[in-house]
């Protein structure tokens, strides 16, 4: 196995932090594709040319999603990486293993791939990197029979993700475990079977922390929410107090609607302004938990940058009970889904086309009621229209600021 020479990934090496340069060197000990892809790599530094080629139809049988083509511009030199594909498997709900799950999933990536990994991509998904064509359908044979399934790639509907939930969190709001899982067996032709316009993910939350930051990179986002009043146990807020905790300072000044006071005795909350995110109940776990009456809120339309820029996701449904079968939310799923294949363009992603269509539009098609929650910004009120005589009194008055210098506001 030929010895490559890395000064610039050894840099990546020094200081005190862990370095995939290092993981990729001792894969590469042992694995000629791994040993390639760090002679790769090295070159790609030193010539500032990234000579990855993104394409090429690659597969399973009966798949159009889970496997990403890669191949080298400069396999002649790295033949180890002249195809070097990825294979997406669908991780388990909250990211919850076995060691012994973890051991046959990398038993088998040794036997056919380079060994590197990927724990998690940005959608979720166990991320294997690197094999070549001929290697994928023995891969999808070993993981499948073993109960393992390929995630989503391409314009479907991405692996489902969420936080571990009820799992190991006392602040989730629903059992996120199982919304993910049932929606994930509900939409496999979806996930397996590229037919969206783009990419669609849906990643569930437990509360408002948000452990999946699926407000910035969901298309759907599940974030768990309550209704009515947040519990106070008041003899707990003492016993904060009394053990150096200054409630005026660290919760009461910290909440964003200014819906708390502390007179040193006892915490008020004034719920309708209460915007449920979650500061205080983390900082005071003891003392403070959700109400009672608990459920979700449905947000729609983040992604990062592509077309348009990066979008933060709207509220569409303020509150939704999340109960098994999960009835309502799938029919909703379903009224999105059709909403945005009727009018998205190919690579269009639901947040683009909302965008372009408006909030009216969509909430509309999908039988939703407008909101005020469902307001993003201030001052853009996608409900709010002009008449002509509108705009006509608007233009007078803005013609006499300026003649008289006199602005009304």
């Amino acid at each position: 196995m030929k010895k490559y020479d890395t000064p610039l990934l050894d840099e990546l090496e020094k200081g005190p932090w862990p370095s995939f340069v290092t993981e990729m060197k001792k894969a590469g000990q042992k694995n000629e594709m791994a040993n390639d892809a760090v002679g790769h790599l090295e070159k790609c530094f030193k010539t500032r040319i990234g000579y990855w080629k993104h394409g090429g139809i690659v597969g399973v049988l009966g798949y159009g999603g889970g496997v990403i083509g890669r191949y080298s511009e400069i396999g002649d030199e790295f033949p180890g990486v002249a195809h070097f594909h990825t294979v997406r498997l669908n991780q388990p709900s909250g990211f919850f293993y076995t060691t012994k799950a973890l051991r046959e999933i990398c038993d088998i990536w040794d036997k056919y791939g380079s060994g590197l990994t990927n724990m998690h991509g940005s959608t979720g998904d166990i991320v294997l990197l690197g094999t070549n064509t001929a290697a994928l359908e023995p891969i999808f044979a070993e993981y499948s029979s073993r109960g393992w399934d390929l995630g989503g790639s391409g314009s479907d509907l991405r692996t489902p993700s969420c936080c571990v939930g009820p799992g190991r969190c006392e602040w989730a709001n629903y059992d996120t475990l199982d919304v993910i899982y049932n929606l994930t067996q509900e939409y496999q032709d979806e996930l397996h079977r590229p037919m969206f316009a783009y990419k669609f993910k849906i990643k569930a939350a437990g509360c408002a922390c948000d452990c999946v930051a699926s407000l910035a990179r969901a298309d759907m986002s599940i974030i768990g929410t309550w209704k009515g009043d947040i519990q106070i146990d008041q003899a707990e807020v003492k016993n904060y107090a009394a053990n150096g905790m200054d409630i005026n300072s660290e919760i009461v000044g910290m909440c964003p609607t200014e819906c708390m006071s502390y007179d040193g005795g006892e915490l008020k909350i004034d719920n309708a302004n209460c915007k449920r995110c979650m500061h205080c109940i983390t900082k005071m776990t003891k003392a403070l938990q959700p109400g009672a009456e608990r459920g979700a809120t449905i947000c729609i339309g983040s992604k990062a940058p592509i077309v348009v820029g990066s979008l933060l996701s709207w509220v569409v449904v303020p509150f939704i009970k999340l109960e098994p079968p999960y009835t309502e939310l799938k029919e909703l799923i379903r009224k999105i889904w059709d909403w945005w294949d009727d009018n998205a363009k190919p690579r269009e992603r639901i947040g683009e086309v909302i965008e372009m269509k408006g909030m009216r539009s969509f909430l509309e098609a999908i039988g939703i009621d407008p909101q005020p929650q469902q307001i993003k910004e201030p001052r853009k009120d996608p409900f709010m229209f002009y008449t002509d005589e509108d705009i006509a009194k608007f233009k007078a008055n803005e013609a006499e600021e300026k003649k008289t210098g006199v602005y009304k506001f």
